[in-house]
């Protein structure tokens, strides 16, 4: 299996012919190569993981692909066929088994609604938990993909969620609010809480793989 990443918060996920998307959304440029998509999984209906924009452009390019998501992006999207999963379902498409973990995105402000969120994990190897810190409880996750700034993280429980998860490997996602300087500073401390465990942590730019 091998996850490659893209502008913000977006990621492929290929396996033996495969591929799997995860949260195309404002920050991300528009994904060319779209052979062998099995499923869209969009964790939240935040603009930053998703738009009707680049969901429309996929959905021409493979017609048909379902689309998993918590009910609030199938109300947002509802010229779309969304599949609505919540926490604790498990689904599958193609060779990827999907489990779903959390329900609730972090909090930014008190003044703002709080929106559903969830992770997801993949194939029981990697872990994505889209905009929140929701720790899938007996799993032991071979790769996460950690958010590295938002306007709802702090860097010190982006690090304790780290720590609390126990990736044998990780990458940061969630980057593009910040500077180049804040960007490095926070892999710098996720490469902290991952070696914490034994782990490795990988830095990777848009375009970057990983094989699993």
């Amino acid at each position: 299996m091998r996850v490659t990443k893209f502008e913000h918060a977006t990621l492929r996920v290929d396996i033996g012919g495969d591929a799997l998307i995860i949260d195309p959304g404002t920050f991300t440029s528009p994904l060319d190569d779209l052979s062998g998509l099995v499923a869209v999984v969009i964790t939240h209906e935040h603009p930053d993981h998703w738009t009707p924009e680049h969901l429309d452009r996929i959905l021409r390019a493979a017609p048909g692909t379902p689309v998993f998501a918590p009910a609030g992006v199938a109300a947002a999207a509802a010229d779309h066929q969304i599949t609505v999963v919540e926490p604790g379902e498990t689904v599958n498409a193609g060779r990827f088994t999907l489990r779903f973990f959390g329900g609730d995105h972090e909090i930014i402000h008190s003044s703002l609604p709080r929106v559903q969120n969830v992770g997801v994990l993949i194939n029981d190897e990697l872990y994505y938990p889209g905009d929140s810190y929701a720790v899938p409880e007996g799993v032991e996750i071979d790769v996460l993909a950690a958010p590295l700034g938002a306007p709802w993280l702090k860097i010190g429980e982006a690090m304790d969620f780290v720590l609390a998860v126990k990736p044998r490997r990780a990458f940061g996602v969630h980057d593009m609010t910040l500077s180049v300087i804040g960007r490095d500073m926070h892999r710098a401390r996720l490469k902290w809480a991952t070696e914490q465990h034994g782990g490795e942590f990988f830095e990777l730019d848009p375009g970057n793989s990983l094989d699993l």
